[in-house]
C-alpha cells in the first residue's frame, strides 16, 4: 500500500512519493526511457516537463505512464490506482451485481497477494470426519493467511457446518464430506410446499450429541428431520428446544458432484453400500 499523507492533493502525495526516494524528475525521465526502450514503446516515457505538470496539476497519466512510475518509486501499481480513484478490489463486487446471462467460466482475480484473510491453520485433535459438526468447533488455532491462497471467506464471524463421511441424511442432494454456509438469523422452521427439493429450506441442527443436517418439520414440540428421499436414513424426531436446537438455514455449499474415485471405491461409496 502507499503510505503518504491523505491531507495532500494527488498532486501532493506524487510529488512526495517521489522526494521519498530521493530522486529528481530529470532522473524519473531517464530511468522511465530505459523502460520505453525495453517494452519498445515511447508511451512509457515521462519527460522532465509532463512530470513537473503531473506534480503542480489535476493531470491524470495513461497506464503506460502510470506502470513507468510504479517501477521507478518502487510502489504496487494498485496503489498507484488508488490515488487516482480506482480500486481494483470493487472489480469482483460491480461484476456480481451484473452477473452475465450466461453460463460462463468463473475465475478468480487476486489484486494484492500481501493482503490476509483470517483462516483455520490447525483443527482442533478430537475432531473426526465421520460426524457432522460446526466448523467453529472444529478449528482450535486461527491464523492470517494471503489472500492469495483464498478469498471471500470469513471463517470466524459467519456459521459453516461439515456434514460427516457417515451422514447420509440429504444424500445425493447434499453429500457427505460437504462444507455447508449457515445463516444464523434463520433459526424458525418454515412451513410451506415447495415446487422442488432444491427450494425446500435445509437447516443445521444442534443436538444433545452431535449435529445433524436435513430437512426439518415441526409436530407441535418434537422436531422431525426429515431424510432425502433416496436416502438410506429414516426420519429422526427429537423433542424440540431441549433435544434439538435449530442453528441456522443452509445458504451455501461447496461438495464434490462426484466421487473421487471414478469406479465408486471411495469411502463415501464404501459406507452408503454399508447403509
Amino acid at each position: 500500500m502507499i503510505l503518504v499523507g491523505t491531507h495532500l492533493s494527488l498532486a501532493g502525495q506524487l510529488r512526495e512519493l517521489r522526494s521519498r526516494i530521493g530522486i529528481t524528475t530529470r532522473e524519473v525521465a531517464e530511468q522511465s526511457q530505459k523502460i520505453a526502450e525495453a517494452e519498445n514503446n515511447p508511451e512509457f516515457y515521462i519527460s522532465n516537463a509532463w512530470l513537473t505538470q503531473l506534480e503542480n496539476t489535476d493531470s491524470i497519466p495513461s497506464v503506460f505512464k502510470l506502470f513507468s512510475l510504479s517501477v521507478i518509486y518502487r510502489v504496487k501499481f494498485t496503489g498507484l490506482l488508488l490515488l487516482f480513484g480506482i480500486d481494483l478490489e470493487r472489480i469482483e463486487k460491480h461484476r456480481i451485481g451484473i452477473p452475465p446471462q450466461d453460463t460462463t467460466r468463473a475465475t478468480i482475480e487476486v489484486y494484492d497477494d500481501q493482503r490476509t484473510v483470517t483462516f483455520p491453520i490447525r483443527f482442533d485433535p478430537g475432531f473426526t470426519v465421520s460426524t457432522t459438526n460446526l466448523l467453529s468447533r472444529m478449528v482450535e488455532v486461527w491464523g492470517e493467511i494471503p489472500i492469495a491462497m483464498i478469498q471471500h471467506l470469513d471463517l470466524r464471524h459467519d456459521h459453516y457446518g461439515y456434514i460427516g463421511l457417515q451422514d447420509f441424511t440429504l444424500h445425493p442432494l447434499l453429500r457427505p464430506g460437504s462444507f455447508v454456509q449457515i445463516n444464523e438469523r434463520v433459526r424458525k422452521i418454515q412451513p410451506g410446499k415447495w415446487r422442488t427439493e432444491f427450494d425446500r429450506p435445509i437447516y443445521f441442527v444442534e443436538l444433545r450429541d452431535g449435529y445433524a443436517c436435513g430437512w426439518c418439520e415441526l409436530n407441535r414440540n418434537d422436531l422431525l428431520l426429515i431424510p432425502h428421499p433416496l436416502s438410506p436414513c429414516s426420519v429422526k424426531q427429537y423433542t424440540y428446544g431441549t433435544e434439538a436446537e435449530i442453528v441456522g438455514q443452509v445458504t451455501g455449499v461447496a461438495m464434490r458432484l462426484v466421487d473421487a474415485d471414478p469406479h465408486g471405491d471411495s469411502e463415501t461409496s464404501k459406507l452408503l453400500k454399508r447403509q
